[in-house]
């Protein structure tokens, strides 16, 4: 401590009195001067008494949630409260760094690690914050983990959610880059107004721009009155743009002039119609390799940059496996009306093993397929037949084989073709044709860097025709 300086003043809220010690050890006098309380109904009379420069606020207390305190005592005045939590939920993660929080912790955490927090709070303007919820909604706009990487995410959409800034959502296909865009909406200012979601791989380029920006009445034929476009549907509220790379050319210099200037012109229309909306917009493609071939503009890219959020592949944070499938299988059990089915030991490791190439959508589908099958009281490996155990992958010798692929096909659907025909039994045709063809598309968008110019001609069709497969296996979605 500074000579002259006084001792920084705090009030620490926690019911577990070893972790309380513990703080108390570690942040010794003359440096901090540490008041403690365990029931939450102590706090605003103790805020009133020491006066603290920044209180340590644990969710899980006595008497008051943790994360209604947090709102009390923001109401008291400015001071700096980093919220504790022994069980991480996203949702109240958002709500705490909304409510203002300045940093979330999740219990156990290193006390090197508070000391450093605790020194930016009292050194810098207050900053919002994170906590956390046992009994999540089963909504689409749930961001659900305990993975630093996606506690993280949650954080900053606390933070940002209030904001009108634009923001960029970075991830594999199937990470959850919808959900994303729905909990900035749900969380915002604009929540009561609309939320609209435009795939712009999905949408031709002859008629993405209609689509976005409408289309003007011409006064004569079949179009006597105008076309309204999504971005006027979504006035007030938010626009999620899925695959943005996408865009032609002319499609981002109107979108744009959105950002810029808040207006626009509909097809053939020469009025400017002005919108207050924000912009959501997410990729899988690399917009700097874009932005290098000429097909993505410069000042586009950094318009929507303005906040950026990167979604770590499922295969990158297995430690939120089987919270999100315990999720799902809440989800799936409520929509088929089957009761609430535990992972099993065994099918619990197979879902850990296995790489998630499709990522958290992949294993939505999965959860989904063992519910309608499993006939057991918790779910087995078995019930979930299309996931294959790595360890056992079918080796095929491809010297051997070269261009059989009839053989290649035998190789890796025979031994598993009576579960297969029992799971899908009338439907083994039309499964097992999708399923190759959906492998194909995604080995080609994989092998070109999601271009799907190059990714048609490497397939022998139709950029309209992989759009439509694109589409029809939702792999141009978050």
């Amino acid at each position: 401590m500074m000579p002259g300086k006084p001792p920084t003043n705090i009030l620490l809220v926690d019911d577990d009195p070893e972790i309380a010690q513990a703080v108390v050890n570690y942040l010794t006098p003359p440096r901090y001067n540490i008041t403690v309380v365990s029931d939450g109904a102590e706090v605003l009379p103790a805020l009133r008494r020491v006066h603290p420069d920044l209180v340590l606020l644990d969710v899980h207390l006595p008497s008051v949630d943790g994360l209604q305190l947090l709102k009390q005592i923001k109401d008291q005045g400015d001071v700096a409260v980093i919220i504790m939590s022994g069980y991480v939920s996203t949702g109240n993660a958002i709500e705490a760094m909304k409510d203002g929080a300045f940093e979330y912790l999740t219990k156990p955490f290193r006390l090197e690690k508070l000391e450093k927090i605790i020194a930016r709070a009292t050194g810098e303007a207050v900053r919002p914050a994170v906590t956390a919820d046992n009994d999540v909604p089963l909504t689409d706009d749930q961001i659900i983990g305990k993975s630093p990487e996606i506690v993280e995410v949650a954080k900053i959409i606390g933070q940002i959610a209030d904001s009108d800034a634009p923001v960029l959502v970075i991830g594999e296909t199937g990470t959850g880059k919808e959900s994303v865009a729905r909990a900035l909406h749900r969380n915002s200012k604009r929540s009561e107004k609309p939320f609209v979601v435009i795939n712009c791989a999905a949408t031709s380029e002859m008629h993405v721009e209609a689509e976005l920006f409408g289309l003007e009445s011409n006064g004569t034929g079949t179009n006597q009155t105008p076309r309204i476009g999504r971005f006027e549907q979504a006035d007030g509220g938010t626009v999620f743009l899925d695959e943005v790379a996408d865009l032609s050319i002319h499609a981002q210099s109107k979108l744009l002039r959105l950002l810029q200037e808040g207006s626009f012109e509909r097809m053939s229309g020469e009025r400017p119609i002005k919108v207050n909306v924000r912009v959501v917009a997410a990729t899988t493609s690399s917009l700097v390799d874009l932005m290098k071939e000429g097909k993505f503009r410069v000042d586009l890219f950094y318009r929507l940059k303005v906040i950026s959020l990167f979604l770590p592949p499922l295969r990158e944070r297995r430690s939120d496996i089987e919270l999100v499938s315990e999720f799902f299988i809440k989800k799936y059990a409520r929509k088929t009306g089957r009761p609430f089915k535990p992972l099993s030991a065994a099918a619990r490791e197979k879902l850990l093993k296995y790489p998630w190439p499709g990522n958290v959508r992949e294993l939505e589908n999965a959860i989904h397929t063992a519910i309608v099958l499993s006939k057991e009281a918790e779910l087995l490996p078995d019930d979930f037949p299309m996931i294959g155990d790595p360890r056992q992958s079918v080796q095929l010798d491809f010297d051997q084989i070269k261009d059989d692929y009839q053989e290649i096909f035998r190789q890796a659907i025979a031994p598993l073709f009576d579960k297969i025909a029992m799971t899908s039994e009338g439907k083994v045709h039309g499964e097992l044709t999708d399923a190759l063809e959906q492998i194909l598309v995604e080995c080609a968008m994989s092998a070109t860097g999601q271009n799907q110019v190059r990714s048609a001609q490497l397939l022998g069709i139709s950029r309209n025709t992989l759009r439509e497969r694109l589409k029809r296996f939702e792999l141009a979605t978050p």
